[in-house]
């Protein structure tokens, strides 16, 4: 083998030798390049997962709220719609009570102008029934005179 070795020029203890400064090299590399350099990526690898599952959950909260938000208008939107059906009711109460009062202040200007026409009739009649008692009086006295005369 050294004859193999010579033949093709190569120097055996050479070759050992660079062979255990390759071995020395690359323990070396491996322990304060490749580790560190492999520590890094798994790093960068696990914060690009967090973020990845922060935007996930940023997104089913965003979704979650969206939802909520629409829930939300919807509630109000119902609440609304209540809240102006009973508006409506309570003014369609209120005409009413607005209509039967004033039915009922109309009946009561009626009956009070029905009632004074009643009593300035009356008045009106026993007035008349003066005046002609006074007239048939004056008439008979009237009369009466011109008889004794």
């Amino acid at each position: 083998m050294t004859e193999l070795f010579a033949a093709f020029g190569i120097n055996w203890k050479l070759l050992l030798i660079q062979a255990l400064n390759f071995g020395i090299l690359l323990v070396i590399l491996w322990k304060y390049l490749y580790t560190p350099v492999l520590k890094i990526i798994e790093d960068r690898k696990k914060k690009i997962e967090e973020g990845v599952q922060n935007a996930d959950e940023a997104a089913r909260k965003l979704a979650a709220s969206d939802g909520e938000g629409k829930e939300i208008v919807l509630q109000a939107a119902r609440k609304a719609e209540e809240l102006v059906a009973e508006a409506r009711t309570r003014a369609d109460e209120k005409r009413q009570q607005m209509i039967v009062a004033a039915e009922e202040r109309a009946e009561a200007i009626l009956a009070d102008a029905s009632a004074r026409a009643e009593e300035a009739k009356r008045q009106a009649l026993l007035s008349s029934e003066r005046e002609i008692a006074r007239t048939a009086m004056l008439a008979a006295e009237k009369i009466l005179r011109q008889k004794s005369a």
